[in-house]
């Protein structure tokens, strides 16, 4: 399953440079070892048109450990988009949506 989600430029960065393996996230999704979440770059009043398909490693959800209603995900990239114009979602046409996803010969994601 894909999950989009919407992500600071700030985190966005630390993602896809490495510096950042984990998402912490409400837990208010169905989210799943195996998911993709599709975190898309937003500044706070513009989608950039940068995104990062990553993959969920590991989650830790126990109430022992982390806020109830909340979970940690560990991440790993899988892909990068970048699009040049920033846009608003209001100024789609069509439905934003994820590109297609498959498995490499050593069934990682690409």
């Amino acid at each position: 399953m894909i999950h989009e989600l919407k992500i600071l430029p700030e985190y966005f960065k630390a993602v896809i440079s490495g510096e950042k393996s984990f998402e912490i996230r409400k837990n208010d999704r169905p989210y799943h070892k195996g998911d993709l979440l599709a975190l898309n770059e937003y500044d706070g009043q513009y989608w950039t048109g940068n995104s990062c398909l990553v993959y969920i490693d590991y989650i830790l959800d126990n109430a022992e450990y982390v806020k109830k209603d909340m979970v940690v995900m560990s991440i790993k990239p899988c892909t990068v988009h970048r699009h040049e114009t920033p846009f608003r979602m209001s100024d789609l046409k069509k439905d934003y949506s994820v590109p297609l996803v498959t498995r490499g010969e050593q069934g990682e994601y690409v």
